[in-house]
C-alpha cells in the first residue's frame, strides 16, 4: 500500500496541514504524521529524510512557516517527491517568506510548492503522484474530480434560477 508522510515544523502548523490529512484519508491512502523542525530537531530531520523511502513512504508533504526550511531540507536528503506547503505563521511576513523559501529551490533540489496554506492541494497532488502507478487511487481521483465538476454544474444551474 502506498504511503504519504506529512511533516510540519511545529504543532502550530497542524490546523493547515489537517486538510492534507483529510483529503488523503478520503482517498484511503495510508499516512504518517509527525513534527520535524529543520531548526530545532536537525538530527530528527536527517533521520526522517534519509530513511523515509526505506519505511515505505512514497511521497512527502512538508509544511512550514516563517523561514520555511523544512521542505527544502527534506528534499535535499530524500530521493522521494516532496510537496511543500507554505504556512502563514505568527512570525511570518504575510506568508511571503514561507512561499519564497519553499518555491525558490536551487537546481537539482525540486520541491513542488502549493499555495499559501494549500495543504488540501498538497494532499491531492500526493494522491495524483501515487495514482500514476496505482489504479485504485487513480479511480478515486477521477471520481473526486468528476464530483468537483458536478458541483460547479449544479451551482451554475442554481444561479440561473435568480
Amino acid at each position: 500500500m502506498s504511503k504519504v508522510a506529512i511533516v510540519m515544523g511545529s504543532n502550530s502548523d497542524m490546523p493547515v496541514m489537517q486538510d492534507a490529512i483529510d483529503i488523503l484519508k478520503g482517498f484511503d491512502i495510508e499516512i504518517e504524521v509527525d513534527i520535524v523542525s529543520a531548526h530545532r530537531t536537525p538530527e530528527k530531520l536527517f533521520d526522517f529524510s534519509n530513511n523515509a523511502h526505506k519505511r515505505g513512504i512514497n511521497v512527502i508533504i512538508a509544511g512550514a512557516g516563517g523561514a520555511a526550511h523544512l521542505p527544502g531540507m527534506v528534499a535535499s536528503m530524500s530521493p522521494l517527491p516532496v510537496i511543500g506547503v507554505p504556512v502563514k505563521s505568527s512570525n511570518s511576513i504575510d506568508g511571503w517568506d514561507s512561499v519564497l523559501s519553499i518555491l525558490q529551490m536551487p537546481g537539482g533540489v525540486p520541491v513542488a510548492t502549493v499555495a499559501l496554506n494549500g495543504a488540501k492541494n498538497a494532499g491531492i497532488l500526493a494522491a495524483q503522484i501515487i495514482g500514476a502507478s496505482d489504479q485504485c487511487v487513480l479511480d478515486k481521483i477521477m471520481a473526486y474530480k468528476e464530483g468537483l465538476k458536478l458541483k460547479v454544474e449544479q451551482a451554475a444551474k442554481d444561479i440561473k434560477k435568480w
